[in-house]
C-alpha cells in the first residue's frame, strides 16, 4: 500500500478543515430550522394568470367556510424568494390569522429576482423581459374577487423587504384598489432612486422597521448587506418614509407616540399620524434592537440578517392595522 506524501496529506487536512469551517459558518449565520406547519382549516392552492402575454403564478389560502364578502390580503415575498419562502419566513402567521378572523390570503410570485417597485435599481427582468408586476397584482385582485367573492372594498397588501417596497408602490400608484398596505423592512427610495408616479392620496399605510437592520438601514442610506452584497440603491429613513406618506395624505401635526415592551426585552415604538376626520392613518412601528426579519413567535431569521426577536407578532400587528381600516 502506497503512503500518501506528507505534503499532500497536509493539504488534504487543510482542505477538510476549511470545508468544515465553512459549513460551521454557514450553519451559524444562514441556517434556521423551518417552523412546524400548523393545523389549518382551509386549503392552499396553486394558481396562474396570464397578464400582458406572460404567465404569472401565485398561491392562495382560503379558510374553510369563508363567507362571501370577506377581506383579501396579498402577502409579497422578498428578493429572490417566492410564496413558500414568505409562508415559512412569517411562521405561517397570515394563514393562522385567516383562520381566526375569516379572510383569504394570496401569495403572488414576482417575475424577476426583485419586484419592480419604486426603486430604479433592481433585478426585475428575466432573459431581457421585464414584466409589469403592478399590472399583474391588479389583475390578480380582480380574478380573486370574482372567484372567491371577497370584498373589493377590503383588499389589503402586505410585503416583507422587497415585497414591502412593492406594497409601497401599490399605495402610491393604485390607492383606490387597496384599503391599506403594510410594508415591513422597507423604506421609500431616495429622490435619485425613485421611479414611481403617485396618483391621488394613498390609502392607510403601516411601516415596520428594525433599528438593527443590516440590509435596509433604519436611518436611511444605501441598501446593501455587509457593504458587499445586494446593493439596492439609496432610501430615506423609516421616520422620513412615514412622514412622506403622512404628507401625501395631508395629515398635519405630530404623530401620537406609544411604547410597548415585550417579555424578551424588545421595545416596540408606535408613531401614528391620524387623519382629522378619523378616516385613514399612517403608522410607523419601530422595532428597537431587531434586524431584517418580521418578528413572530414561530420562526427565526438567519443571524446574518441581524437580531431576530420572537416578539412582537408581526403578522398580527399588520392584521390589527388592516382591521382598523375596515371600521
Amino acid at each position: 500500500m502506497k503512503r500518501i506524501p506528507r505534503l499532500l496529506l497536509i493539504s488534504l487536512i487543510s482542505l477538510l478543515a476549511l470545508v468544515l469551517s465553512g459549513a460551521a459558518l454557514f450553519a451559524y449565520f444562514l441556517y434556521t430550522p423551518a417552523p412546524e406547519l400548523p393545523q389549518l382549516s382551509g386549503t392552499l392552492s396553486k394558481g396562474s394568470i396570464e397578464v400582458a402575454g406572460i404567465q404569472r403564478s401565485y398561491r392562495s389560502y382560503v379558510p374553510r367556510n369563508l363567507p362571501k364578502g370577506a377581506p383579501l390580503v396579498l402577502v409579497m415575498h422578498g428578493s429572490g424568494e417566492g410564496p413558500q419562502a414568505i409562508r415559512v419566513g412569517t411562521g405561517y402567521g397570515f394563514e393562522r390569522l385567516a383562520d381566526q378572523h375569516g379572510f383569504a390570503v394570496v401569495y403572488p410570485k414576482s417575475f424577476g429576482f426583485d419586484w419592480n417597485d419604486c426603486s430604479s435599481i433592481g433585478d426585475t427582468a428575466v432573459n431581457g423581459v421585464r414584466a409589469d408586476d403592478a399590472g399583474f397584482l391588479a389583475a390578480l385582485v380582480e380574478k380573486l374577487v370574482g372567484e372567491l367573492g371577497v370584498d373589493p372594498e377590503r383588499v389589503f397588501a402586505a410585503g416583507v423587504s422587497n415585497g414591502g417596497s412593492m406594497a409601497l408602490r401599490l399605495a402610491l400608484e393604485q390607492p383606490k384598489r387597496f384599503r391599506a398596505v403594510a410594508a415591513a423592512l422597507a423604506n421609500v427610495p431616495a429622490p435619485q432612486n425613485f421611479q414611481c408616479q403617485p396618483v391621488g392620496q394613498p390609502p392607510s399605510v403601516m411601516l415596520l422597521n428594525g433599528t438593527e437592520d443590516p440590509l435596509v438601514p433604519y436611518a436611511g442610506g444605501e441598501i446593501n448587506l455587509l457593504g458587499l452584497f445586494y446593493k439596492g440603491g439609496d432610501v430615506i429613513s423609516a421616520t422620513a418614509s412615514a412622514q412622506y406618506f403622512a404628507d401625501r395624505k395631508a395629515i398635519t401635526g405630530k404623530p401620537q407616540l406609544s411604547l410597548t415592551p415585550t417579555t424578551h426585552g424588545t421595545r416596540v415604538e408606535h408613531a401614528r399620524w391620524q387623519a382629522a376626520d378619523g378616516r385613514g392613518e399612517v403608522e410607523l412601528v419601530t422595532l428597537h434592537g431587531a434586524g431584517h426579519g418580521l418578528p413572530q413567535p414561530w420562526a427565526r431569521r438567519p443571524r446574518l440578517l441581524g437580531p431576530s426577536p420572537m416578539e412582537p407578532n408581526g403578522p398580527a400587528l399588520i392584521w390589527s392595522f388592516f382591521s382598523r381600516q375596515s371600521q
